[in-house]
């Protein structure tokens, strides 16, 4: 009988949790830190937190989580910080996409699936200071398991020193893993978070990994819980330096349209969207990442 992979399941799946606790705490300090500079006489925002929930096909509880979304705060103009855990069986479009990548026999005959993971997009007020991405996430099917995950960088007006930072910190998180390990994912996600029909990346960049399994669990969940130390030290400091900095009108002009070039790819290329609208997740949870306003000239 295939492993059901229980202990790991539920393990994973309070990781993710206590990582989303962390950050809501943390973004929500930054919130109340913020008393220099624009809007530091605004009232400190505060996430709203609403339940989850899925359904089979037949009306079973099929999972569910929680969606923590802050709206026009003094530092975020919105960000949403979304873990959740479903379960169930996937449906033919999601089997034929996991076939094309996996290749994995016996999908069809047993199509049973379980994730967890963590998912957050932040976009500022301050154009100086970067939007960010990051997720962490577990996959089983009865075929087979894998992690997968990340963060990247998205900011509308670059800093050399920002970027550096960023980076440094991740491959710090990396590299008692292997050597190796930091390259690669910088690599994948050089190429995963790449626009092709503007023929640019949508940032500067981070790590990321899919479908990640060597065949040691422990080993790989340590990898991805580090892919998740990683996010508060890389990214917290520069907010907490470029949230005081005055913006023109064209700075934010360009935060806009730098929104426009992230909404696009969310909405044609990312595979955590396609999939969270494939199984009949909440679309307002699926579309959280999303920016609360754009343009396109």
């Amino acid at each position: 009988m295939t492993n059901p992979f229980d202990t790991e399941k539920t393990t994973a799946s309070a990781w993710f949790r206590q990582l989303r606790d962390d950050i809501v705490a943390a973004f929500e300090a930054l919130e109340d830190s913020h008393d220099t500079g624009p809007l530091s006489d605004a009232e400190p925002g505060r996430f709203e937190v609403t339940q989850t929930k899925r359904a089979s096909d037949n009306g079973e509880d099929a999972g569910g989580g929680l969606m923590s979304v802050m709206r026009g705060g003094r530092v975020f103009e919105k960000v949403g910080v979304n873990v959740s855990t479903v379960h169930g069986t996937l449906g033919e479009r999601a089997q034929a996409a996991m076939m094309a990548r996996k290749g994995l026999p016996g999908m069809a005959d047993d199509p049973r699936f379980w994730a967890s993971g963590i998912s957050l997009v932040a976009h500022m007020q301050n154009p100086h200071a970067p939007a960010v991405h990051m997720n962490t996430r577990m996959f089983w099917t009865p075929h087979a398991w894998w992690f997968g995950g990340g963060s990247d960088l998205n900011p509308c007006i670059e800093y050399d020193d920002d970027t550096a930072h960023f980076h440094a910190t991740q491959k710090a998180h990396l590299d008692p893993h292997g050597a190796a390990h930091y390259p690669r994912l910088k690599e994948w996600a050089d190429e995963y978070f790449y626009i092709p029909h503007r023929n640019r990346a949508r940032g500067v960049g981070g790590i990321f990994m899919d479908d990640y399994c060597t065949s040691d669990w422990q080993a790989d969940f340590a990898l991805t819980q580090d892919i998740g130390r990683a996010f508060l030290p890389a990214f917290v400091p520069l907010v907490e330096k470029r949230r005081v900095q005055d913006w023109s009108d064209a700075d934010k002009d360009a935060q806009l349209i730098h929104r426009g070039l992230y909404a696009e790819y969310n909405l044609v290329y990312d595979r955590g969207t396609k999939f969270g609208l494939e199984t009949g997740h909440d679309a307002n949870a699926v579309l959280m990442s999303l920016p609360p306003l754009a343009k396109w000239v």
